[in-house]
């Protein structure tokens, strides 16, 4: 067993009761190669709760300052988690992030850059469109709902993927790639809610 696997075991035994989360759409994940998830940010607990939830080990961005803490930074790192410099354009986790799609693995993402202070979906940074476009993964758009109360329904729906070989003959812009993923999570949210 990898470290990630026992980590997700331990991190769903307890998360999963909690908030009694619910996965819908599991059966729209594909099976294997590269996946660029996207989902909206609500809460601190979004990478692990995405994660744990997904069926196939998700590869995060987290801010470097978490790899320089003690401990954290090497559980982070064994759970599959790269460095990003928060506030550059970090070339080096933009390389990590298209290399790991690449491979075949899944990618997750938060699209808005940063937490909902309202719990409302916010304007879509355009990274998520950049990964989407120099990649030939299939994005899977994610709609966390709920309010992590404990003993509350927490849903995680997992959406269609998203074939973006029309945009990418089009040319389609890295922002407007977003908006497209944006639209999807929005629908989700909606329709779900």
């Amino acid at each position: 067993m990898t470290f990630y696997s026992f980590a997700k075991s331990v991190v769903y035994g307890i998360l999963k009761p909690w908030y009694r989360i619910e996965a819908v759409g599991v059966e729209h994940f594909p099976k294997e190669g590269g996946v660029l998830l996207c989902a909206n940010h609500i809460h601190n607990f979004d990478p692990l709760v995405v994660g744990v939830m997904a069926p196939r080990p998700v590869h995060y961005m987290a801010k470097e300052e978490i790899f320089k803490v003690p401990v954290l930074g090497t559980i982070v790192r064994k759970c599959n988690a790269f460095p990003v410099k928060r506030g550059f354009g970090d070339r080096e986790a933009l390389r990590t992030g298209l290399k790991l799609l690449k491979e075949g693995h899944v990618f997750g993402l938060f699209p808005e850059g940063t937490r909902s202070t309202n719990g409302e979906l916010g304007k879509g940074l355009s990274g998520a469109g950049f990964f989407a476009l120099k990649s030939e993964a299939l994005v899977v758009p994610c709609a966390v709902i709920g309010t992590y109360k404990r003993f509350q329904k927490l849903k995680v729906i997992y959406g269609k993927p998203i074939e973006m070989g029309e945009m990418r003959k089009a040319k389609a812009s890295a922002e407007q790639v977003t908006e497209l993923i944006m639209s999807e999570i929005h629908k989700l949210i909606k329709e779900h809610k």
